[in-house]
């Protein structure tokens, strides 16, 4: 069975990155005016984070904010898009060296894309202004996980590597509502991981699952904003390429890296984005 879900997580690699590269030959001439080094070097930093399980939706918002890389409304589909490959390249890693139980990982993995696939063409028509509301909200929700997790107020954890009955049936429905929101650019490693860990899962478990449930989502919402062309080409692109090093680097040369600070650090990035988020949501919205 896992043998299975890592071909069709290869499959699935290979196809994504055939309709990003016939999309981007298409449009060559029609590119956005950001920079190549500037996006590149954000897709490095954040996937080099997110297979380190910090995630990486919310570094790249910040940093592509920040450098003006695009505008706010093409955000979730620039991210689902950059960031689909490199992430399937952390799942296609960790699902071949962490041990878990296949149907929880398939059913999981399966409900997320489906979620993704549901709302993912909904989420490319919202005006500018839902979005940077959404993200906003969104953000607030991710850096409250994150506290939550580092704090211990999230009770669990365990030596599970694996789940049934009740609980399989929960964890199927939440990861199924944490794909669905994810195509408007909510991180799903953070309140995924805290899932893992509230169910009695082993900590080591979530990292095959999130990334897992991920690549599976991101294809099929990448699709989606592809064909809408609701995504800035350019800084995707370079996402999507530069994002695959920082995969590699974290993976297989940094074998240990001390986080509880950087993780601070990172929080007050979130905090600090979704504030500049909904500030310019809500005053649109008073306009």
């Amino acid at each position: 069975m896992i043998t299975i879900i890592w071909t069709v997580l290869v499959l699935l690699a290979i196809w994504i990155a055939v309709v990003l590269f016939l999309d981007y030959l298409k449009h060559r001439t029609q590119l956005e005016g950001n920079s190549w080094t500037k996006t590149g070097l954000i897709g490095l930093v954040g996937n080099f984070f997110d297979t380190l399980g910090i995630g990486s939706f919310a570094i790249e918002t910040a940093l592509l904010k920040f450098t003006k890389q695009t505008e706010d409304r093409l955000l979730p589909g620039t991210l689902n898009v950059g960031n689909a490959i490199p992430t399937m390249a952390q799942a296609i890693i960790f699902i071949r060296i962490v041990e878990v139980e296949p149907w929880t990982l398939v059913l999981m993995v399966v409900a997320s894309g489906a979620g993704a696939l549901l709302e993912a063409g909904i989420v490319a028509k919202l005006p500018e202004n839902v979005i940077r509301l959404t993200m906003g909200i969104a953000l607030l929700i991710t850096a409250c996980f994150m506290v939550a997790t580092k704090m211990n107020w999230i009770e669990g954890g365990g030596e599970a590597i694996g789940l049934a009955g009740g609980k399989l049936m929960l964890a199927v429905a939440a990861n199924f509502v944490l794909g669905a929101i994810m195509t408007a650019g909510i991180g799903l490693y953070a309140p995924c991981m805290a899932l893992v860990f509230a169910l009695g899962m082993s900590p080591a478990v979530a990292f095959p699952i999130m990334m897992g449930s991920c690549a599976f989502l991101m294809p099929m919402a990448s699709y989606r904003f592809i064909k809408e062309g609701a995504y800035n080409r350019k800084a995707a692109f370079a996402i999507a390429m530069a994002g695959l090093i920082g995969v590699f680097i974290a993976a297989f040369v940094v074998k240990s890296l001390e986080l509880d600070t950087l993780r601070w650090v990172v929080l007050g990035v979130i905090l600090y984005t979704a504030a500049v988020m909904l500030r310019a949501g809500l005053r649109n919205q008073e306009n």
